[in-house]
């Protein structure tokens, strides 16, 4: 399983806007892919700026090339979430999953 890890940045006052559109899906239509395995979406307030960052698993680095394609790592930010971020990161890093959650 591969590890989708990217950041963006809102100022507090955008942060509540940008947060409910990741909500229900981080992506849209993201859910109804076979190989995309779930995501977290984690909130990091920062005094002048709310940090989020999204970890999105996948079956493996072919199944995201074959969603994002041959240059898998540019960062996805449809228009209407750039308008509420301030700042992210233009390329995604990927890792691989070697243990996860414990019961």
């Amino acid at each position: 399983m591969i590890a989708r890890i990217w950041h963006g940045f809102a100022t507090p006052e955008n942060a509540s806007k940008y947060e409910a559109m990741l909500k229900p899906d981080v992506l849209p239509g993201l859910d109804k892919v076979a190989s995309y395995k779930g995501s977290y979406l984690l909130r990091g307030d920062h005094g002048q700026e709310v940090e989020f960052i999204t970890v999105m698993l996948w079956e493996s680095l072919d199944a995201i090339r074959a969603v994002a394609g041959e240059n898998y790592a540019q960062a996805i930010v449809p228009e209407e979430r750039r308008r509420v971020l301030s700042r992210w990161d233009e390329r995604a890093q990927h890792y691989e999953v070697v243990q996860g959650p414990r019961k």
